[in-house]
């Protein structure tokens, strides 16, 4: 469990009135996630195992909502095949076993897709009724779902629908967008708090957006060469879902950085799409081939496949793949702190390592805190001024501090100043355990207690 589900897991287990309080303060983009999450406790508090089973459901549903759309474009096994590519794709595996809200946003966003299809084959009402509702959901799941609608209106504008079907398309999309206004008002006045962290898209993720695009861009090109069924209708739906909201987003975000991969993973459905047909395709050509021929190409794809995404997928499974180890760190606290010893985060936002392990929190001097998150409606907790800070761990004999990886930038905030001067002038190391992402250091009064 890394940092930010550790937010889902201390924010999910509060009061429906302590998580109203905070959704007033910060966070309100996530605040529909957080009250499922909230119902999923209520019912099973099963720790990190009920954290990530809406993800793991939400990512099969969003599988099969990409088979639905391969299978009505361009037929069975192209559709399973797109829902098998969907579901091994490294960026999909990531955030299916991840407590937050975006395997949930994917199928929301892959469900209103196929009902959008749907409605358009067909103008009976309740599928323009079964779209909007369902892309009213994933908006509320995460507002930047909305951008699909950018990748839908260009995906109908190259079909040339119907002037009927558009009229319907537009109604649909203001439903959408006047649903979503109370959540992106409220959440405008967040948004320093909330993304202030982002800096602007780095090369790798611009080569990475450009790779992906390149890869269905080619994929589509070859299927529309061969003639594979459904190939024009697949293009002019892929090619927007995977490029639009990922592009119009890291654009934007050259000015006002807003952008992390995670925020439209959906996108990812227009890369699955063309890849499960020109599987299909190229299974359809296996009569061409001798048989041994064919056995042997089996095996060199089902070989290339696996050297390509097992390490991928390993990865994504492992603590590396994140910025932190929440666990690690407080199994590291658990070994080596004493019945009330002070604690200091260092910085104050890493109180988080401990918020979902209260049963250690609990044993522990917070020395810094002022208001707890709950009673601050904030995530982390107020903390007290730097006078008051280095009072207190002037009476402390042991104090252990969750600090950041040597080498990170230090806060320059006069709180954090005081902590670490303090520190140095009067208490030794004792200690010192690291984890991925952070270090657990025990200090002890200089001359007062030996370690």
């Amino acid at each position: 469990m890394w940092r930010d589900e550790s937010v889902t897991y201390q924010v999910a287990h509060r009061s429906p009135g302590e998580l109203w309080d905070l959704l007033h303060q910060i966070d309100a983009v996530h605040g529909l996630y957080y009250l499922l999450m909230h119902a999923v406790f209520a019912v099973w508090d099963g720790g990190l195992l009920a954290l990530r089973l809406p993800s793991v459901a939400a990512t099969a549903l969003a599988a099969a909502g990409v088979g639905a759309i391969g299978t009505r474009l361009a037929g069975r096994l192209a559709g399973t095949l797109a829902g098998l590519v969907f579901a091994v794709l490294p960026l999909t595996q990531q955030y299916a076993q991840e407590g937050r809200s975006y395997a949930l946003v994917t199928a929301g966003v892959t469900w209103a897709t196929y009902f959008l299809l749907r409605a358009t084959a067909d103008s009976r009402a309740r599928w323009w009724t079964a779209y909007a509702l369902t892309l009213v959901l994933a908006s509320w799941l995460h507002e930047f779902a909305a951008l699909v609608l950018v990748a839908h209106g260009l995906a109908l504008w190259r079909s040339r629908p119907a002037r009927q079907d558009a009229g319907r398309w537009a109604i649909a999309a203001a439903v959408v967008g006047t649903a979503l206004l109370p959540l992106a008002v409220i959440s405008a006045g967040q948004a320093e708090a909330q993304l202030g962290w982002l800096g602007r898209p780095s090369l790798s993720a611009w080569l990475l957006f450009a790779g992906l695009s390149a890869a269905a861009v080619a994929l589509c090109r070859l299927l529309l060469r061969v003639g594979a069924p459904g190939a024009v209708t697949l293009t002019r739906l892929a090619h927007p879902l995977l490029i639009a909201p990922a592009g119009l987003l890291m654009t934007i975000s050259l000015i006002q950085p807003w952008y992390v991969d995670r925020y439209v993973l959906y996108g990812m459905t227009g890369l699955a799409l063309p890849a499960g047909t020109a599987l299909a395709w190229a299974i359809g050509q296996r009569h061409r081939l001798a048989p041994a021929a064919r056995a042997l190409t089996v095996c060199l794809l089902a070989g290339a496949a696996v050297a390509v995404l097992l390490p991928w997928s390993l990865l994504v499974r492992s603590p590396e793949s994140r910025k932190d180890d929440v666990v690690a760190v407080a199994r590291a606290v658990e070994r080596q702190a004493h019945q009330g010893d002070g604690v200091l985060f260092m910085p104050s936002r890493r109180r988080e390592w401990l918020l979902s392990y209260p049963e250690i929190y609990d044993r522990l001097d917070d020395l810094a805190l002022a208001e707890s998150p709950a009673a601050s409606r904030t995530l982390q907790g107020t903390e007290l001024k730097a006078a008051e800070i280095r009072r207190k761990m002037l009476v402390a004999d042991r104090v252990v501090a969750l600090q950041d990886p040597p080498g990170q930038p230090l806060d320059a905030f006069p709180e954090e100043e005081s902590k670490r001067r303090t520190l140095r002038a009067h208490f030794e190391v004792c200690e010192r355990t690291r984890v991925h992402g952070a270090q657990v250091v025990v200090y002890v009064r200089r001359g007062v207690i030996p370690c």
